[in-house]
């Protein structure tokens, strides 16, 4: 039987499909440190199932790590916080905010409980940039603070398969963290951006 992403490749499932052999990724592996996580998460499967049940499989291309109270780019570096509380629970919920008042950002919340750090999903196989990302998916605050799983319609999907070389450099749009953590090399993608099939 050849793996999901060959039958399916980062496109719409129909809801008659037989997902039975998928391979979710297990509860423990978001209790890892955010840098790891964010760099692991490349060419894992991002899956959300839309309100007819379709479920869409995009490969992560891109993420960017923000690591707790001390990293000056993260939110939490304002300690908690009612938009903020997310972050510190036990790794694998999403964490879903508004930027500029107009772009859903998806982040998966990482570590133990009690330390805020997340990752970005900066772009995927159908959409580069985290707020086309969110859009074409169909993504929102409403799933801030789901746990990652499809009974949440939004979970992440193992694989072994890469697009290319692991790149990291700085993150971007964080000058306001400061030359020390803007330059951090906290964002990771690969070095040819192409769908795997």
């Amino acid at each position: 039987m050849r793996p999901m992403m060959d039958l399916f490749p980062s496109g719409l499932i129909p809801r008659t499909a037989n997902t039975s052999f998928c391979m979710q990724l297990e509860d423990g592996y978001f209790i890892q440190d955010v840098k790891v996580v964010a760099r692991s998460l490349l060419g894992k499967i991002l899956c959300t199932r839309n309100k007819d049940g379709g479920i869409t499989r995009s490969v992560i291309l891109e993420t960017e790590a923000y690591d707790g109270e001390d990293d000056l780019a993260c939110h939490a570096s304002k300690g908690k916080t009612p938009r903020t509380e997310v972050m510190y629970r036990k790794g694998g919920v999403c964490y879903v905010y508004l930027c500029y008042g107009i772009h859903w950002m998806l982040n998966v919340v990482t570590g133990e409980e009690g330390y805020p750090a997340a990752v970005l999903i900066r772009g995927v196989s159908n959409f580069s940039g985290p707020g086309r990302l969110t859009k074409g998916l169909g993504l929102n605050g409403s799933l801030n603070g789901k746990i990652l799983c499809p009974q949440s319609s939004i979970w992440i999907e193992d694989s072994h398969d890469r697009a290319g070389q692991v790149l990291s450099g700085p993150r971007i749009g964080v000058d306001y963290a400061g030359p020390i953590w803007r330059k951090k090399p906290y964002r990771f993608w690969f070095s040819k951006a192409k769908v795997m099939k």
